[in-house]
């Protein structure tokens, strides 16, 4: 992962940082299918049932900031990833690198709220908003789930059980999320 700190790069316009971002949401979302795919040849379905749906929810992200762009008439490109790790020497250090990637996300996702609100950009705020919470929800649920692996010592029933009984994410769509490229409808 990049650096998380502040870098000159945080002077750049909210719609370039923007651009940036659908860069990173991209590789998370990458990232995310790399660890699903590598705790399903650990024969762990239900920890990789919460990355491949990480990964879609990060893709949803890219293809929302893609759309915001594009209403705005900002100019949009898609282009590389950054480097993506597909392999790890656990399941627990599987997840351990996801909650370092989207503690990441979350400082980038702060730099963009800080760069539209400071440049007075209150359409960019506004729209930048709604991520800061499913960041935080995120954060949360990754962070939970670090902490059940912790507490199983290694028994991957239990966590595989945790995840089935405490992680329900909803497939429902969230009315509050903006729209993404390529849609009619979130």
């Amino acid at each position: 992962m990049p650096s998380d700190g502040h870098t000159p790069d945080d002077e750049r316009p909210f719609p370039d940082l923007l651009q940036d971002q659908i860069r990173h949401e991209f590789t998370a979302a990458r990232q995310y299918l790399a660890a699903a795919v590598y705790l399903d040849t650990q024969r762990l379905p239900r920890l990789a049932g919460v990355c491949y749906r990480g990964a879609e929810d990060k893709h949803a992200h890219a293809m929302r900031m893609i759309q915001y762009l594009l209403d705005r008439d900002h100019p949009v490109r898609v282009g590389g990833l950054d480097e993506i790790v597909p392999e790890f020497e656990s399941a627990r250090a599987a997840i351990e690198f996801m909650v370092r990637r989207e503690e990441w996300l979350t400082a980038r996702v702060n730099v963009l709220t800080r760069t539209a609100w400071e440049t007075g950009d209150y359409v960019g705020e506004q729209f930048i908003r709604w991520f800061l919470q499913d960041q935080l929800d995120e954060v949360a649920r990754i962070t939970t789930l670090l902490a059940v692996c912790d507490r199983a010592q290694g028994n991957m029933f239990d966590v595989e059980e945790f995840v089935v009984r405490e992680l329900r994410i909803s497939a429902k769509p969230d009315p509050a999320a903006p729209k993404m490229a390529g849609t009619s409808r979130n």
